[in-house]
């Protein structure tokens, strides 16, 4: 008997007839997974991925809890939402929520294999999120932004609608401290960062950005000093304190805030009206801030404002970059004024009226060595004259008000300050533990400004 074997055509023709079955069989499968996906991804995120998000969370930050509503998923975006996120720590430091949230391009797959999210795999990823509010009950502090969009790819931050305030009221914020503190207030349109180092912020190696853009904002400080100073060695962060704290290498080329508004009110008596100085149309300029360097690095703040919306001030503040201690320059002038302008704040803190005076130039300068400021105002103005008013009504009237002003305007003050008989105002003036940054170098000008009037 003879076999007959097949033929090499044969053989090919059988080899190419299982593959194309094969072919067909596989592509058939991935058609059935992309349709089941596409179907059914709702269903398929919420059992199997989104515990998977929950866990690795919860492996890489214990101390937290983290709840995730409904997630939803686009197979053609690559993009996962979720309806919200409610973030909070179990020391109740914090709490945070999150509106509908969603991310794109981040790599995933390997999830379900049994991996873990790591900080590459959002190296092309961009975030939206909505109604973003963060809670901080020991600082009596709430933040909101309704929209934050994140690029990692473009290196791109956009927030919008930022506010910061108080949880509750004024007295309510005050009542909870014995001591003197500051209450802050803030709110923006929008801020934007490009050139952020997303990677390098996830990974927590170093915070850089190219720019920072913060439009339209207002900021609104008042301190309560109808309680006293806290004595305390600690007290708010100064600048320098600020940038030495951050353990990360910090670089941030530019901050620029346009046409924004500061409100700085003084409160002496609890409910009562506070003594209100205002700075508009502000334009400030940062540059070079980081936390590390040469010694001779150093920060450079430039700002210019309408001051009691009657007169420019210019300030330029120069801060080295690795100091540990509170030491500084800065130096600035001030546009002719007419100085009644001044009375929504001198009215309260003094109880004296502004009647007449016009301001032509004042300019000082002040060097702060470890948080001791010594520097020189000097300022030139005419017909200043002063009333005395009653604290509580605000009357220039009655006969203790009368004798306080003849005697002030006649005998005290210095009526005039010009070329020929110029007084050189002294700054001399150290930081106590309650006074913030900008807060200190405020005080520490109005030290020289008495001076110079002879109040």
């Amino acid at each position: 008997m003879h076999w007959k074997h097949p033929s090499i055509v044969q053989v090919k023709r059988s080899l190419l007839k299982i593959a194309k079955y094969g072919g067909i069989a596989v592509g058939s499968l991935v058609l059935v997974c992309m349709l089941a996906l596409l179907i059914f991804s709702g269903t398929l995120v919420n059992r199997y991925l989104k515990p998977r998000i929950t866990k690795a969370v919860a492996e890489a930050y214990p101390t937290y809890t983290l709840h995730l509503s409904d997630m939803h998923y686009s197979f053609f975006t690559n993009r996962f939402g979720f309806d919200s996120i409610a973030v909070s720590s179990g020391d109740g430091t914090f709490s945070s929520h999150v509106g509908t949230f969603s991310v794109s391009g981040i790599s995933w797959l390997h999830l379900l294999w049994g991996g873990s999210l790591e900080p590459q795999d959002f190296a092309r990823s961009e975030l939206d999120a909505h109604s973003f509010v963060l809670k901080l009950p020991q600082s009596q502090y709430e933040f909101r932004c309704e929209r934050l969009s994140v690029s990692a790819a473009g290196s791109k931050l956009v927030a919008e609608s930022l506010n910061l305030h108080p949880l509750a009221g004024d007295e309510d914020f005050f009542r909870g401290s014995r001591f003197r503190r500051t209450r802050v207030s803030l709110a923006t349109p929008r801020c934007s960062v490009t050139g952020l180092g997303c990677l390098d912020l996830l990974l927590g190696k170093k915070y850089s950005a190219r720019t920072v853009e913060i439009h339209d904002a207002t900021l609104d400080m008042l301190v309560n000093k109808d309680l006293p100073d806290s004595r305390d060695t600690t007290g708010p962060l100064m600048l320098n304190e600020i940038l030495t704290s951050i353990k990360p290498a910090l670089q941030v080329d530019r901050v620029s805030i346009v046409n924004s508004r500061l409100t700085y009110g003084e409160r002496f008596v609890l409910g009562a009206k506070p003594a209100l100085v205002t700075f508009d149309s502000m334009q400030v300029l940062a540059e070079r801030i980081a936390n590390h360097g040469h010694s001779d690095t150093a920060l450079a703040i430039h700002a210019q404002a309408r001051f009691a919306n009657a007169g420019t001030m210019k300030l330029v503040i120069t801060i080295p970059v690795i100091s540990r201690e509170l030491s500084f320059r800065y130096s600035g002038s001030l546009s002719g004024m007419e100085l009644s302008a001044l009375n929504s704040f001198l009215e309260v803190s003094d109880h004296m009226r502004i009647k007449s005076g016009v301001l032509q130039e004042a300019t000082y300068e002040v060097n702060v060595v470890s948080g001791r400021a010594d520097g020189t105002i000097q300022g030139v103005y005419t017909n200043l004259a002063l009333a005395a008013i009653n604290e509580k009504t605000g009357s220039e009237k009655g006969i203790l008000n009368r004798i306080t002003s003849f005697i002030g305007n006649k005998f005290t003050i210095r009526q005039n300050n010009v070329a020929g008989s110029m007084k050189i105002g002294q700054i001399k003036y150290t930081r106590v533990p309650d006074d913030p940054f900008f807060q200190y170098m405020w005080f520490a000008i109005r030290v020289g400004v008495r001076d110079v009037i002879g109040l």
